[in-house]
């Protein structure tokens, strides 16, 4: 992620590694809600026994708490955005050496543009720090 991080961040990234135990840089606001990245193999130690680290941090910081897959490499792009996007579905994402292209269907393609163009921006923002390209819906 070639992006700075603000101290907002930096406290919600304390947070999460003294409740969960995990360390990450990655952390990142999609759709009102809070979406931190870890390794694949960490998940279920960031998410805790009956999901209480989710619980805790949420009721801290009031939000909804979010935790993925970091992606490893452009490979790992469609995994990534579903599940930044869930319970939004797509059909295809194509990519390209200059753009992340998302396929998808006309309710579904409202939903993820969002009010305002928000949830797009969002995504647009997170696609440029993680994977250096443009992303667009189609």
């Amino acid at each position: 992620m070639g992006s700075t991080i603000d101290m907002q961040f930096m406290r919600y990234l304390n947070l999460f590694g003294r409740i969960t135990k995990v360390n990450t840089r990655h952390c990142f606001r999609y759709n009102e809600a809070l979406i931190f990245c870890v390794p694949k193999h960490l998940i279920s130690k960031a998410i805790g026994e009956n999901a209480n680290n989710i619980k805790q941090i949420s009721k801290i910081l009031n939000k909804k708490i979010k935790i993925i897959a970091l992606p490893k490499d452009i490979k790992d792009a469609k995994l990534f955005i579903s599940s930044i996007i869930a319970p939004v579905s797509f059909k295809n994402v194509e990519i390209t050496p200059e753009e992340i292209i998302l396929t998808a269907g006309s309710s579904n393609k409202a939903a993820l543009i969002g009010r305002n163009k928000r949830r797009l921006l969002e995504m647009q923002k997170i696609i440029k720090d993680f994977f250096k390209r443009y992303f667009r819906i189609v």
